[in-house]
């Protein structure tokens, strides 16, 4: 059985046919790989969907670091790239709040600023402040077995509702090599597709489904252990009918500053006129 991976950095290294368009760059922070795929034929070979993939690669991301600004306005400018220019923004986080290593979307989502309902509540002499920020909705909707919806169903029914120009899809991901595991963030505008890293498949987030943009971005926060042994020896393991997914021992600290990270992020791409301060501290 393949690797499992959610990110297209490692999907490119595993293929065959090495498809897409890869640049390189280095950021104050962060090393930042930007993967293109243009085409169809492209995506297959590597298990993809068309459209940018952005890594961005640098410390442990459970770690306190000076740099946490340098990272959140690196991580910012980044996503500025992928969003339209204009219209609300609807922020979805994806996953399971009472698993940890699934927890990064709901974390971050209760970290981002929700503006949409400001102007109805709000007096005419903001009107100024208003003006300066974007108008920004916040789900985290829970899992399937929590609630008997997908996520798909309820963020399709949230978005036809209020129509945002972009939704934005915050979800944990697999990787298959122990140096990302909570060191990467992937940004995508080819969506995302819950699960598929663990092959729990649920439906993909993407502009085929909700009819607008969908940016991706997670954080691999589990990596299977078949992978771990291969990364060690150099070596296949023996085929067994199962494999074990497993995660760092400080998931705690990774997916709470990780979330922190991801938040501020979002909340400066969205809002270019704050500051760290504000951005970080919602």
């Amino acid at each position: 059985m393949p690797n499992r991976t959610d990110l297209a950095l490692e999907c490119l290294a595993a293929a065959k046919e090495r498809r897409g368009i890869t640049e390189h760059k280095r950021g104050r922070v962060f090393s930042i790989t930007e993967i293109r795929i243009d085409d169809d034929e492209s995506g297959r070979s590597l298990g993809k969907g068309r459209g940018r993939y952005i890594t961005l690669e640098g410390q442990s991301l459970s770690r306190f670091s000076d740099e946490y600004e340098a990272m959140a306005q690196e991580l910012a400018g980044e996503l500025r790239e992928l969003l339209p220019a204009q219209g609300d923004i609807f922020v979805a986080g994806l996953g399971n709040s009472d698993i940890t290593p699934d927890a990064l979307g709901p974390r971050t989502a209760a970290g981002v600023l929700a503006t949409r309902h400001l102007r109805r509540v709000l007096n005419a002499e903001d009107e100024a402040f208003l003006r300066e920020l974007r108008p920004v909705s916040v789900l985290s909707g829970g899992v399937l077995g929590q609630t008997g919806i997908e996520s798909a169903e309820l963020i399709a029914a949230v978005a036809e509702r209020i129509r945002p120009a972009a939704v934005i899809a915050v979800d944990a991901l697999c990787c298959s090599s122990l140096t990302r595991l909570g060191t990467t963030v992937q940004l995508s505008d080819a969506g995302i597709s819950p699960g598929s890293g663990v092959a729990n498949h649920r439906t993909a987030l993407d502009a085929g489904s909700l009819g607008v943009p969908v940016i991706g971005i997670g954080v691999p926060t589990v990596i299977g252990m078949k992978t771990i042994a291969e990364d060690l020896t150099g070596r296949l393991p023996l085929p067994t009918s199962e494999d074990m997914v497993v995660t760092p021992r400080d998931i705690d600290r990774l997916i709470s500053q990780a979330a922190r990270l991801l938040s501020c992020g979002i909340n400066l791409a969205l809002h270019p006129q704050m500051t760290y301060a504000d951005a970080s501290g919602v």
